[in-house]
């Protein structure tokens, strides 16, 4: 995982549910994360998929990621290429999943401070979120998180902790 990551802003605004980030139609019918990338937040933003960069982070409001705890809904994000997730909350169940798939997200309430598009930086060492109007400060990760972001999510860390390949 980088330590520092610059890209564009998706915006969003609060209670953006998994059944929005991943449709629920295609739950068990979609299994190849790059199809899933497909259909990411479709039903909020139709042109997120084909317009989404690597590298790029989505800024939201409060509670992003509730509702079930389908994990395409990171899969799918992840696999579009986003780069980070910055809002002023998680749902607990999409946070832990995130971390599980090594896509690295922030809680602080940049999300006031920044427009689509615009460009952000996270430093994930400093603890910040620089956006065009001000930085913003986050809790720093616990060394186990990073070291599971660093390995890939929390599979492939526990098949290195174990000695497994």
């Amino acid at each position: 995982m980088q330590t520092k990551i610059t890209g564009r802003v998706w915006k969003y605004g609060d209670d953006v549910n998994t059944d929005v980030i991943f449709p629920g139609k295609y739950t068990y019918s979609l299994t190849d994360p790059a199809e899933m990338a497909e259909h990411a937040l479709e039903d909020l933003d139709p042109g997120f998929a084909d317009a989404v960069q690597p590298g790029d982070i989505i800024v939201a409001g409060a509670n992003w990621g509730c509702g079930s705890s389908r994990e395409q809904a990171v899969i799918c994000l992840k696999a579009a290429g986003v780069g980070a997730i910055v809002a002023r909350s998680f749902a607990r169940i999409y946070f832990r999943n995130c971390i599980n798939h090594a896509l690295p997200i922030v809680t602080c309430g940049a999300v006031a401070d920044v427009e689509s598009g615009a460009e952000i930086t996270i430093d994930f060492t400093a603890g910040e979120v620089i956006t065009p109007r001000g930085t913003h400060s986050f809790p720093p990760y616990s060394a186990q998180v990073m070291e599971i972001l660093e390995d890939g999510g929390l599979i492939p860390h526990a098949r290195k902790q174990l000695g497994i390949r």
